[in-house]
């Protein structure tokens, strides 16, 4: 038992942030980091880019497109995958400075190398838009640390199926993973805010957040009107602004160090709630539980 204790101890100390600078776990920091952007690209391309054409570098101005759903996508993405490269650095032991420089602008630099992909594809362009949104992603990180040393509003995701990927799965995927990346429909991009970290002498609990969404609907592609596919589902687009509850799971407190990354990891993603929904096409909708 005693030695059982001592394993448990050791596993759980792993996850604890160095106190001083670890290079050992800083130079595995960096090439774990690489391999992980390596084989995503490797991913990315044969998921998203395979089944076009190449071309010459290019850019594309779609601000228009997808109700601006995808640049969302790109802030949220930018934002964690540098949160995630910072708390990394923070693991090492590595300055305050360098998880800013080298940690938090791994999103943007990672999602830098996906616009070069997309300029290169028949099918895209490389996007200003795009760009734009990876940069915002990785202020809105760096400004909240360097402003206040935490994160008080955090972006978050989450999707459900839709119908419109029946009508194109070419486009919005055919299986759940794909549907995840390529269904507008279904996303919801949220802005959770820690309520406790603006009043810190209230009863508030925390770990208590109100999140502020936005999703889209009716999106079949940029050639819907075109291919009559609005007038034969009789569906139209729409924005929707939602209001819910949520948890800032990384205010939680646990002796485990193990547990306090697991709930880093899992606050990318916003918890099932109640929710009011609001589009100026439909008015107000309750729901008793939204994801």
């Amino acid at each position: 038992m005693f030695q059982n204790v001592l394993a448990q101890n050791s596993f759980d100390n792993f996850f604890k942030p160095s106190d001083s600078l670890n290079k050992k776990r800083q130079n595995a920091v960096f090439v774990t980091e690489a391999v992980l952007a390596s084989g995503a690209l490797v991913g990315l391309n044969q998921l998203w880019y395979a089944d076009y054409p190449k071309s010459n570098f290019h850019f594309l101005n779609d601000n228009a497109q997808w109700m601006q759903m995808d640049k969302l996508g790109h802030l949220y993405s930018s934002y964690h995958i540098g949160r995630l490269g910072a708390d990394a650095l923070n693991w090492s032991g590595a300055s305050k400075k360098n998880q800013l420089i080298y940690g938090a602008s791994l999103g943007f630099v990672f999602l830098t190398a996906v616009e070069f992909m997309d300029g290169h594809s028949a099918e895209w362009g490389a996007s200003m838009g795009d760009v734009f949104a990876n940069a915002t992603g990785t202020a809105l990180y760096v400004s909240q640390e360097l402003v206040w040393s935490e994160q008080r509003i955090t972006p978050k995701f989450s999707f459900h199926t839709t119908q419109y990927a029946n009508y194109r799965p070419d486009l919005l995927g055919n299986s759940l993973s794909e549907q995840i990346l390529k269904d507008y429909n279904g996303q919801t991009y949220w802005f959770s805010v820690n309520l406790y970290s603006f009043a810190k002498k209230s009863k508030i609990p925390k770990w208590f957040n109100i999140a502020l969404g936005y999703g889209a609907e009716g999106m079949l592609g940029e050639n819907d009107t075109k291919n009559n596919l609005i007038l034969a589902t009789k569906k139209e687009n729409y924005r929707q602004f939602y209001l819910s509850l949520d948890l800032d799971l990384t205010k939680i407190n646990s002796k485990s160090h193990f547990l306090k990354t697991v709930f880093s990891v899992l606050n990318t993603v916003k918890i099932p709630a109640p929710a009011l929904e609001y589009s100026p096409q439909r008015g107000l909708k309750f729901h008793a539980l939204y994801f």
